[in-house]
This record gives C-alpha cells, structure tokens and sequence, in this order.
C-alpha cells in the first residue's frame, strides 16, 4: 500500500496502528495475520513492513469514526479536536464508501 511521507513516517515510530482504507476489491482479501508492505508516496525506496492485527469493518467513515480511537489513525493531539469523518472524502469519494464500506486495519510494524 502506497502512504504520504506524514503517515509512513507515523506508522513507523508507532504513533499510528490503524490504517484507514475503503474495502474495495483488493482490501476485502485482507486478514488477520497478513503482511502489508507500505511504500513511501515521495521516495517509494522507503518500505516496511507490518503485520495485520484486527480488521474492523463499517459501513462509513462516520462510524469508524464514532468506534476507533482517532490518535491510533493518524491524529494528534494537536489536531484531534477538529479530526471528522468527512477528512476521508478526499481519498474516496462518499459513494465509494457506500459501495464497499470502510476499514480499520490495525497493524504492528514487524
């Protein structure tokens, strides 16, 4: 999976367990236990590798958002308090979301 600098960066100190993805056709063949190389955006040389360890699955991102600790997502304190669901909808659109539903996929970088 292809990440931005920031949450490749986030994933690899540990501040970020929780990828958020749409459970399209490739994501649904996800499980618990597998591996996922993650590749940085802006230097793709820049890899590592993590172990799947829960999947969470919603029908949105407003309920995963209600459901999953947001400072285990990607947010900080800093910019917690304005963290909304609607921040997805740059990466897939609300009819995506509708199509396939939405995953939290928890992971340890291994």
């Amino acid at each position: 999976m292809r990440l931005n600098p920031s949450p490749f960066y986030m994933i690899k100190t540990g501040q970020k367990t929780i990828e958020l993805r749409l459970n399209d056709e490739k994501r649904s063949l996800l499980n618990k236990g597998d591996e996922i190389e993650f590749i940085n955006t802006e230097d793709p040389k820049l890899k590592l590798i993590a172990k799947i360890t829960a999947i969470h699955h919603f029908d949105s991102f407003d309920e995963l958002y209600k459901s999953l600790p947001l400072l285990k997502c990607g947010y900080t304190k800093e910019d917690i308090a304005s963290a909304k669901a609607s921040d997805m909808d740059v990466y897939y659109s609300r009819e995506m979301q509708r199509k396939y539903g939405v995953l939290g996929i928890e992971i340890k970088v291994i």
